[in-house]
């Protein structure tokens, strides 16, 4: 059947697209349910209560919260299971989509089971955060999926310096770092997602300075990567950079804005979004720092990377 249906690569990259953005969508509902103290709002798992996989009238508001966060899991999952058959029809099947595809279509039910355990848990902050992380990890696998769609079939080729293919490395990986610490200062602060739960026992104050330190050296590593890159003409990685920066910055100050404000419910649900965007942008640039060309084409000239073009997702960020 497959093979009497093929889709075109334009369906393909929209479908990809889509699982980017509901996966995005599904961190800030999830944190909705944090920030509004509804996260045990259906108290057990994966039923809503011991009777009743749905939510009740006498649960309330936050069962409302809680149940409808589980049913957009079923949303994305179905954006996911149709970009799969996507990348299963397609004629002729490009080489690496169906791992990555499998990998996000899999990925959503771990990230539920994750969720379910912060239930039957009662909200362990360790837990709550690795259930963050693996939305973020789902998050990256959808990205180079849709780049591997966007991209031409050819291998991949650097198209900057081995050292500042290195800086770039180096980056991602304080960004991915600000991420882990950001859920360690999310588990000491006040918003748990129910009234009872407790707290990771870290400072913080002392655990959110470690925060603000990660931040100043990621910004510091990117802002260098910006100026490094336009050095040896490579325009666009540097625009891939200098997008890092500004999304770096941006959240920098919703960050700075929601501490000294003592975490008002809004800004932590912007810096969930910003905690997203950054991911996005970090793997943008990466991504970046090598291009593939058509596998029939004649190899590349040393020399500058193309720049961006608009349907690819740095701009949308």
């Amino acid at each position: 059947m497959l093979d009497r249906h093929p889709v075109s690569t334009t369906l393909l990259r929209r479908l990809a697209y889509a699982s980017i953005v509901a996966n995005v969508a599904i961190v800030v509902t999830g944190g909705a349910v944090r920030l509004t103290a509804s996260g045990l709002g259906c108290p057990t798992w994966p039923r809503c209560t011991d009777a009743s996989y749905t939510t009740t009238t006498e649960m309330g508001v936050h069962g409302v919260i809680e149940f409808g966060n589980r049913l957009l899991t079923f949303a994305v999952g179905a954006i996911a299971l149709a970009t799969l058959l996507a990348v299963l029809a397609q004629r002729p099947r490009r080489p690496g989509l169906t791992g990555l595809a499998v990998a996000v279509f899999l990925g959503i039910p771990a990230q539920a089971v994750i969720g379910g355990i912060t239930v039957l848990t009662n909200l362990n902050p360790w837990v709550v955060g690795l259930h963050f992380l693996a939305s973020m990890a789902v998050i990256a696998a959808a990205y180079a999926l849709w780049r591997r769609i966007v991209d031409p079939d050819g291998p991949a080729e650097p198209v900057v310096p081995r050292p500042l293919r290195t800086l770039a490395r180096l980056t991602t990986a304080v960004s991915v770092a600000v991420l882990v610490v950001g859920t360690w200062v999310t588990g000491s602060g006040p918003h748990a997602g129910d009234h009872g739960a407790a707290r990771n026992g870290l400072d913080p104050e002392t655990i959110s300075q470690v925060h603000a330190d990660g931040v100043f050296l990621l910004i510091g590593l990117s802002v260098a990567l910006v100026l490094a890159l336009r050095a040896v003409g490579a325009a666009g990685p540097a625009r891939a950079a200098l997008v890092l920066v500004a999304v770096e910055l941006g959240q920098g100050l919703i960050g700075f804005v929601q501490y000294f404000t003592h975490l008002p419910g809004v800004l932590v649900a912007a810096h969930m979004l910003g905690s997203c965007l950054v991911l996005l942008a970090t793997l943008a640039m990466l991504w970046s720092t090598r291009q593939r060309r058509p596998a029939t084409a004649d190899p590349l000239p040393a020399g500058p990377a193309r720049p961006l073009t608009e349907d690819r997702l740095p701009a949308a960020v």
